[in-house]
């Protein structure tokens, strides 16, 4: 992640959608511009290794790669490092818990349009119940009430929809990523209502990169030992994190479909049976 403190011009989230949709652009073309070779169709057991690996665009994604991991190590796992030092555990708790609730509008709106409105009764009642009661999100009250976190962005949406993942890429300052969830990333950025309140004015800009800024320092202190971990053990971090992230992907696809709660609160009598309770199949008409 890059953070960036823009001067007045065209509404923040805009600005931000239209420089997101350039470098990803531009981005695109130079991932374009280096493909791998398939094998030859007389190795079928290399073709389908291809196939399965579906990273076309390797030689290219692994120099993205490469520049991300000299980025991270010169300038974000310091960060993250003295920001572990020095903050202590419960508080970076608090912030990522803040972090969190402030995704709550953008994970309301993925969950309506991934037609689970059980979620997102769960995910409004979060918002509400941390915003207030939890301190403005410092607190996830909400989940000893009751209602869980889970996790929805655009990029899930679209797959629940049927759009298909692509190509693996591996992008610039973002990592990891797919044709997908590029374009899910920025419709989540558009449809973000913290991007848009106040615009234009300075302290929505600045509060606007001081979240951005702070979210990928405190994602980057949460993933310090495993990224660490991963680095000294594997034998291909690229294809091990690549492996890793389509992993972490489909499980979050297949979590959401898994989720077929009904719409009844869990504190209603009765709740958990109803909740549980299969659909029952119509008794087929006597011959």
């Amino acid at each position: 992640m890059s953070v960036e403190i823009p001067t007045r011009a065209r509404p923040a989230p805009r600005r931000a959608a239209r420089r997101f949709a350039l470098a990803a652009g531009l981005s695109l073309c130079a991932v374009l511009a280096g493909c791998a070779t398939p094998p030859p169709a007389g190795d079928p057991e290399a073709v389908a290794d291809f196939r399965q690996t579906n990273d076309p665009l390797e030689p290219t994604n692994r120099v993205f790669y490469k520049v991300n991991n000299g980025l991270d190590t010169a300038i974000l796992k310091p960060v993250a490092r003295g920001y572990r030092y020095v903050v202590p555990g419960r508080v970076r708790t608090g912030v990522n818990n803040v972090l969190e609730n402030l995704g709550g509008p953008v994970r309301l709106a993925n969950d309506a349009l991934q037609g689970k409105p059980r979620r997102a009764g769960d995910t409004a009642m979060r918002f509400v119940i941390n915003t207030t009661i939890g301190l403005g999100g410092v607190f996830d009250v909400a989940k000893d009430l009751g209602y869980p976190d889970h996790d929805a962005d655009f990029g899930v949406t679209l797959a629940n929809w049927g759009v298909p993942e692509g190509p693996f890429l591996f992008l610039p300052i973002l990592g990891p990523s797919s044709p997908r969830e590029v374009t899910g990333f920025g419709v989540d950025i558009a449809i973000d209502p913290f991007g848009w309140i106040g615009r234009g004015t300075r302290a929505a800009t600045a509060a606007s990169w001081t979240k951005t800024g702070v979210g990928a320092v405190s994602t980057r202190e949460r993933l310090l030992d495993p990224v660490e971990q991963i680095e000294k053990t594997a034998l291909d971090p690229y294809a091990t994190f690549r492996s890793l992230y389509r992993q972490n992907r489909k499980g979050k696809l297949e979590s959401m479909r898994a989720d077929t709660r009904a719409t009844i609160p869990v504190w209603w009598p009765g709740a958990n049976a109803a909740n549980t309770a299969e659909t029952p199949r119509p008794t087929p008409p006597a011959k």
